[in-house]
């Protein structure tokens, strides 16, 4: 005889209704034929749940409002989201050395100089979505990745201690000028949100400028550069240092109280100012996603992605991470909009020129003194 076979309640539904619908089953005459249907049938089943309808993502983003967004596309499509949540460096060795026994699908990275060393690195597909292309523009995707949110590297200042006047105008490239000796706050040269910003001035400017830009810039450090983002925010509050510049969503942060009241009273000290206006525009950068070459669940991937540049996850991913969107008729955050949404953006360089300029930025930056 053979045993009861004990299955989900779901998948036994399914499977039944199948059977009832396509199949008479006659116990007595056809036994063994109606038990190798079963069986059959039972392995479609079973393969289409345990594989065709999910995903494996490997993500360096850490916000549980994204969990909650994977969540609801589980809810749309029937696709489970397994989630490996890592720091970039780790996620590609383990794509790296897994080959083509890796199970994962999709990689989302902040930082297109990260998806750029990715995609040389080969761990992408090429893509083709005409959805995506449609609505991302050109600078801000590539045949490998797409970007998924925005965000700018701006200037803030503590209008106690320096006026709007001191600062209108200016351009990044002006940060290096003997006026603001010793002014400046920022991050470590090793953090890639800086590399990108200075891979954009290699790209617009050129290496030989950007070397000696980058000469005068260490000089006007307020003081040796650490921290992250949101520090660079409170020495400008407590009076440290005149100029921070972080990324537009630590300030949003800080404004939103999650890092408690000191934090929020410290933003309400410093104002954004936004650089470059008067000519290609202030940087910015994105968070992206990328199919893996080896994904076992490629269009399942691409219903993913898809589904992240929609209005509903768009604004779902902002309001929670204050962000820009991708798509347009998207409002930003309260506190990201009391920025000023009226900024102009570059628009015209690629960013995948990040990646392409990071060694080199990096190389310029530790031979400045850049710590």
């Amino acid at each position: 005889m053979i045993g009861e076979l004990i299955l989900p309640i779901n998948l036994r539904h399914k499977l039944f209704d199948k059977v009832k619908h396509t199949y008479y089953l006659d116990i007595n005459n056809h036994y063994q034929n109606n038990m190798r249907v079963l069986f059959t049938l039972l392995f479609i089943f079973l393969f289409e749940n345990l594989f065709s309808a999910e995903i494996n993502l490997f993500t360096t983003r850490h916000y549980e409002s994204d969990l909650d967004l994977y969540r609801k596309f589980e809810k749309k499509t029937g696709i489970k989201v397994n989630v490996v949540i890592g720091k970039s460096k780790p996620l590609e060795k383990r794509i790296l050395e897994e080959g083509n026994s890796c199970i994962g699908d999709l990689l989302f990275l902040a930082d297109a100089g990260r998806l750029y060393s990715a995609q040389e690195k080969g761990l992408f597909k090429i893509v083709n979505s005409p959805i995506l292309e449609s609505i991302i523009p050109p600078q801000l995707r590539s045949q490998y990745w797409f970007g998924v949110t925005k965000r700018a590297r701006i200037i803030f200042y503590n209008p106690e201690i320096m006026s709007y006047d001191e600062i209108k105008g200016l351009n990044y490239e002006d940060l290096s000028k003997k006026e603001f000796q010793s002014l400046i706050a920022i991050r470590q040269s090793n953090n890639v949100y800086n590399q990108s910003l200075v891979a954009s001035l290699i790209e617009n400017n050129g290496v030989e400028f950007t070397e000696e830009w980058l000469k005068g810039f260490v000089q006007n450090f307020s003081r040796q550069p650490q921290g992250n983002d949101r520090a660079q925010i409170l020495s400008v509050a407590a009076g440290e240092s005149k100029i921070a510049i972080a990324n537009t969503y630590y300030y949003a942060l800080m404004l939103s109280g999650k890092k408690g009241d000191d934090q929020m009273l410290a933003a309400k000290k410093v104002k954004p100012f936004f650089p470059n206006q008067k000519n290609r525009g202030t940087h910015m950068n994105i968070s992206g996603i990328g199919i893996l070459k080896n994904a076992p669940n490629t269009n399942n991937a691409i219903k993913f992605v898809e589904f992240l540049l929609t209005p509903e996850a768009q604004s779902h991913i902002i309001k929670n991470t204050f962000e820009y969107p991708i798509i347009q008729g998207i409002k930003p955050s309260e506190h990201v909009s009391l920025m000023g949404l009226n900024f102009k953006q570059d628009n015209s360089t690629e960013v995948s020129s990040y990646g392409k300029w990071q060694k080199k930025a990096f190389e310029l930056m530790q031979k400045s003194g850049w710590n």
